[in-house]
């Protein structure tokens, strides 16, 4: 069970880093759309659980392998965004999300006669 403060930093992580994700990913991740769709941060706040969904991309896996060789770019940015809301930025950790694939999958089973 989260509590409300970890809801509220999950809110602003996400949305801080979404925004952080769709202004770098021009530049750093050749033009794909990335979308963050869920951030998890511990109890102690020292690390968050970020998922991302990778959009315009052939190769997802080596996508998230670039974004998380610039994961220290990324707290930088994240850092200087909410200095004033948070003492400590968490370490940041990125998951790919398959829920669209999962949920394409079960239309498309449903779907079969």
């Amino acid at each position: 069970m989260e509590s409300k403060r970890q809801n509220r930093i999950n809110k602003l992580l996400q949305k801080d880093l979404g925004e952080i994700l769709q202004l770098e990913g021009r530049n750093l991740f050749s033009g794909a759309m990335l979308t963050v769709t869920k951030v998890q941060v511990s109890p102690d706040l020292g690390m968050a659980k970020v998922y991302v969904s990778i959009f315009t991309s052939k190769d997802n896996e080596a996508m998230l392998k670039k974004i998380r060789s610039h994961a220290k770019e990324i707290r930088h940015q994240l850092s200087q965004r909410v200095k004033n809301q948070l003492r400590a930025v968490p370490e940041l950790h990125f998951y790919l999300d398959d829920s669209l694939d999962y949920i394409d999958n079960i239309e498309n089973l449903l779907k079969t006669p």
